[in-house]
C-alpha cells in the first residue's frame, strides 16, 4: 500500500483554521502600503540565476548555499527567487517604469531558500516588501521606518526594537576592509571556520557573526564609522535627528551589515526577543547602486522586507471568524430550491456577509449542529417550499426565534 504523500520539508500548508490570521495580516499590509502611496507589483517566482549572483553577491550564503537552482529544458540556469528586490528592479528596468521618475512599489509572495528549517525559518516562506526609486535623501529611509512602525501599531506588536547602521559608500567600505582584514588576520587562530572563510571573500560579514568568541574579538576591531565619507556620515546624522523628532526609538548597531552585497549607506532591522535566534522580522536599507549594476541608469533606491510567518507569530491573534455569518437550514428536501434561492439573494443584498446553505439534508438537529460549527451568528429556517416564510434564530447571545415574511428578512438582518 502506497504511503500518503507529504509536503516537502520546510514547505508548509496554510490550513483553513490559520487563513483568517493570514488574511487579516495581508489586508493590513496592503492598506498600510496604500496609505503611504505605494502601488502593487507582481513578479514571477522564477528568475535567471545570474540576476541574483549579480545583485545579492556571489560570495553570500544565499547564492553559495541556499538557492533552489536548476537547468530548464533549454539549458538556462533558473532560480526560485530567494528575495524580492532583485526581481523588482529587473521588472522595473525591463518595462521602463523608473526612468527619470519616482516610484513607490510593494509586493508580497513566496520566497525560497534551502536552509535548515526551524521556528521562523522555512524553505518556502513569504515576504512583504516595499521598494522606492528616485528619492535620494535620508527622509525616505525614515519614512520606510515610519511605515514599519505603523504596522506594529496596527497589529498590536510591542516587543520589537529598531537597530540602524550606515555602511557608507563602496569607497569607504574598501578603506575599512583593508584595515579590518589586517586586524582579523592577526587573530586568525581564534576565528571559527565560517569567519576564516569570510575573511577574504566578504570580511564585513564577519561582523555579523553570532559566535560569542568572535564577537569578543570584534570589540577592538576597526570601526566602519571611522572611515565613512562625509556625505554618508551627514546623512546618517540626519536620519537620527529625524527619528528623534518622530519619537521613534532606535539603537545604533555598528555590527549591523546585512547579508546582501547591494546595500550602501543606511541599513536597518526591526528585531525581537520573542522568536529566539531568528529575531529579525523586518530588514532593509538603501541600495543606490543596484539599478545601475543591473544595467539601468543610476537611480537612488531603498526598501525593506518583512517575513510574514515571523510576523504572524507576533501579531495579536484574531478571534475565530468562522466560515459563515448566516446559515440557511432546510428542514425538508422539497424546500432545498427555496433555500438555495434565499442564500443567493442574501449574498447579493447583504454584501460582505457570508451565507452558507445546508446542502446534504439531515435532521433539523444535525443541521443546527452544522450551523453552530460554521461560526454563524444567525440561522435561517426555510418554513415552506415557496420560501415565503423564514424563521430567524440567533445562535450567539440572547434573542428569541421569530418567523417573518421573506421580503422583510433583508431589513431585519441588516440591523443585526
Amino acid at each position: 500500500m502506497s504511503k500518503t504523500p507529504k509536503s516537502i520539508r520546510g514547505m508548509h500548508d496554510v490550513l483553513p483554521d490559520d487563513t483568517p490570521a493570514w488574511q487579516r495580516l495581508e489586508t493590513t499590509l496592503r492598506e498600510t502600503a496604500a496609505a503611504f502611496g505605494y502601488e502593487e507589483i507582481r513578479m514571477p517566482i522564477v528568475e535567471q540565476t545570474a540576476l541574483f549572483a549579480r545583485s545579492i553577491g556571489e560570495v553570500t550564503d544565499i547564492v553559495e548555499k541556499e538557492m533552489y537552482t536548476f537547468d530548464d529544458r533549454n539549458g538556462d540556469s533558473l532560480t526560485l527567487r530567494p528575495e524580492g528586490t532583485a526581481g523588482c528592479v529587473r521588472a522595473c528596468l525591463q518595462h521602463g517604469i523608473i526612468h527619470n521618475q519616482q516610484r513607490r512599489l510593494w509586493y508580497t509572495g513566496p520566497m525560497f531558500r534551502h536552509e535548515r528549517p526551524q521556528k521562523g525559518r522555512y524553505r518556502q516562506f513569504h515576504q512583504f516588501g516595499v521598494e522606492t526609486f528616485g528619492v535620494a535623501g535620508p527622509e525616505l529611509e525614515v519614512e520606510l521606518i515610519q511605515m514599519a512602525a505603523s504596522l506594529w501599531d496596527r497589529l498590536g506588536i510591542q516587543d520589537v526594537r529598531l537597530e540602524i547602521n550606515t555602511l557608507g559608500q563602496p569607497e569607504a567600505r574598501a578603506r575599512h576592509r583593508e584595515v579590518l582584514v589586517e586586524y582579523l588576520e592577526g587573530h586568525a587562530d581564534q576565528l571559527d571556520e565560517e569567519a576564516r572563510r569570510r575573511l577574504h571573500e566578504n570580511p564585513l560579514r564577519v561582523l555579523d557573526s553570532k559566535n560569542p568568541a568572535i564577537q569578543e574579538i570584534l570589540e577592538a576591531a576597526p570601526k566602519l564609522a571611522d572611515y565613512l565619507d562625509e556625505d554618508s556620515a551627514a546623512d546618517f546624522q540626519r536620519t537620527c535627528e529625524l527619528l528623534d523628532a518622530l519619537g521613534i526609538e532606535y539603537r545604533v548597531n555598528p555590527r549591523l551589515v546585512r547579508g546582501l552585497d547591494y546595500y550602501n549607506k543606511l541599513v536597518f532591522e526591526w528585531v525581537t526577543e520573542s522568536l529566539g535566534a531568528q529575531g529579525t522580522i523586518c530588514a532593509g536599507g538603501r541600495y543606490d547602486g543596484l539599478v545601475e549594476q543591473l544595467g539601468g541608469r543610476a537611480a537612488p533606491a531603498a526598501g525593506f522586507a518583512i517575513g510574514i510567518e515571523r510576523l504572524l507569530s507576533l501579531a495579536e491573534t484574531p478571534a475565530d471568524a468562522g466560515r459563515a455569518d448566516i446559515y440557511v437550514i432546510v428542514p425538508e428536501v422539497a424546500r432545498q430550491g427555496a433555500g438555495l434561492r434565499l442564500a443567493d439573494r442574501l449574498r447579493r443584498t447583504l454584501v460582505g456577509r457570508r451565507v452558507q446553505c445546508n446542502l446534504d439534508g439531515g435532521s433539523l438537529k444535525a443541521q443546527f449542529k452544522r450551523a453552530d460549527r460554521s461560526g454563524a451568528a444567525t440561522a435561517l429556517i426555510v418554513e415552506d417550499e415557496a420560501g415565503e416564510q423564514i424563521s430567524v434564530k440567533p445562535l450567539r447571545g440572547d434573542g428569541e426565534q421569530q418567523t417573518v415574511a421573506a421580503d422583510a428578512l433583508d431589513g431585519l438582518l441588516a440591523t443585526n
